[in-house]
């Protein structure tokens, strides 16, 4: 946390264009690594079947009891597509 006190303009100017940076990114296929809390993050908006292979794929590739990996959040959507976030701790990156 900073020192100095930042007007509500301030951090609503900052928050804007990170969401704008995080709007231009490809739609089925979003990272967050590098994030403040330590977890590395993927989020994907692919159909049904192809979501589960991903899901998967990230759970062969990075194992629950190394990277603590999880599906941290999951919607559907109205056309038979899946978009949700996979969360992993970046252990032996």
């Amino acid at each position: 946390m900073s020192a100095e006190r930042q007007r509500p303009s301030e951090v609503a100017r900052r928050l804007g264009a990170r969401s704008r940076t995080r709007a231009a990114e490809p739609p089925d296929r979003r990272e967050t690594a590098g994030a403040a809390d330590g977890w590395r993050r993927e989020t994907f908006t692919l159909p049904r079947g192809e979501a589960r292979d991903k899901a998967r794929e990230w759970f062969d590739r990075f194992p629950k009891a190394a990277y603590m990996t999880e599906i941290e959040s999951w919607r559907e959507l109205s056309d038979d597509r899946i978009e949700f976030t996979m969360r992993r701790l970046p252990s032996a990156d």
